[in-house]
């Protein structure tokens, strides 16, 4: 069958309910984080659709070119997410792999890399050095919290005794990103901008869930994920050092499961992580399995990768950023962030 490749030039609802006709899709691929990341970062979106000889769309692929001299040039799908990649009929998928293979050679990319949830049929190099785990929901909280060890049970009532809450909704966005920001400068990673969470709130309000913890009216972990085709994805988490005894991202996870589970949702996903890492563990006590996530990549450089803060001269500025006043971090943290996909 023949197919032609192009930008994509239709209504973002044609985009949409292709979308969500595909198996394996996710909220990444929603044509909704082309304007987030626009608005936000100003960065070129060469989002592709196939399409067969009587013009019927049978393919897509969101891309996002990140451009920097220092951290390197890149075509990703999705970039700052956790999935993305092309979705629709085989010969399809491969014909938008195809050209964006070619657009990121004829950009002089040194890399292009899907983010793909699921194996996909391509020849090219993929990684596995990030997984997602992930936890089936029963129809009500009872058995799954009768199920969690005597450790875990403790540690989500540890904060309720000394009088910790969690509130719910879209005016949590500002003091969540109180929370998110100084525990990235704590991590000694800049910050994405409060600018991103407020565009995600409004570009959708329906599906991203923002929470937070409070202890005495003070935010002291909070969290924001977005739900979609049966799961909810706990996207940005983040706590205060100074609180860790509380231990309040046990109570507000807790809380968010609860919370998924009265929507009806069936699958509760911690988001993705590196195997064997602090995080790892962290949601892995909770009865959670792993799913082995493939990210297909072409490199143009040798070694090329998108920038780990972990690796080479990258960690030597993570021990400085953590070095920085939180006013300082929060000021400059965005227009480094912005490069780093």
């Amino acid at each position: 069958m023949p197919l032609s490749v192009a930008w994509f030039s239709g209504i973002p609802s044609e985009w949409d309910e292709f979308v969500r006709g595909q198996p394996g899709w996710t909220h990444f691929h929603l044509f909704g984080w082309r304007r987030v990341i626009e608005r936000v970062f100003g960065h070129e979106c060469p989002y592709l659709a196939a399409y067969d000889d009587t013009g019927r769309l049978c393919g897509v692929l969101p891309l996002v070119q990140v451009k920097s001299w220092i951290f390197g040039h890149y075509l990703a799908s999705m970039p700052f997410l956790n999935y993305g990649g092309p979705l629709g009929f085989r010969h399809a998928v491969q014909a938008l792999v195809e050209r964006a293979d070619g657009l990121a050679a004829r950009a002089g990319a040194e890399l292009l890399e899907l983010r793909s949830r699921h194996e996909l049929p391509l020849t090219l190099r993929v990684s596995h050095r990030k997984i997602t785990v992930v936890l089936d929901l029963p129809d009500d909280p009872a058995p799954l919290w009768s199920g969690l060890r005597a450790k875990v049970r403790s540690q989500v009532r540890r904060p309720r005794k000394e009088g910790v809450t969690v509130r719910f909704g879209l005016d949590e966005v500002e003091p969540f990103h109180q929370v998110f920001s100084r525990h990235m400068r704590d991590l000694g990673t800049p910050t994405l901008p409060r600018g991103w969470f407020e565009a995600v709130a409004e570009t959708f309000p329906e599906e991203v869930l923002f929470g937070c913890a409070y202890l005495r009216e003070r935010p002291i972990a909070a969290g924001c994920g977005l739900r979609w085709n049966g799961e909810f994805e706990m996207t940005w988490a983040a706590a205060l050092r100074e609180h860790n005894s509380l231990a309040p991202n046990m109570l507000l996870y807790w809380s968010f499961m609860e919370r998924a589970i009265e929507s009806g949702l069936s699958l509760f996903n911690f988001g993705r992580c590196s195997p064997g890492s602090g995080t790892h563990r962290f949601k892995g006590q909770w009865g959670s399995r792993d799913e082995m996530l493939w990210w297909y990549q072409r490199a143009w450089k040798k070694k090329a990768a998108t920038p780990s803060p972990d690796q080479g001269a990258f960690a030597l500025g993570t021990r400085l950023w953590r070095r920085l006043p939180l006013r300082v971090a929060n000021a400059l943290g965005p227009g480094i962030v912005r490069y780093i996909p």
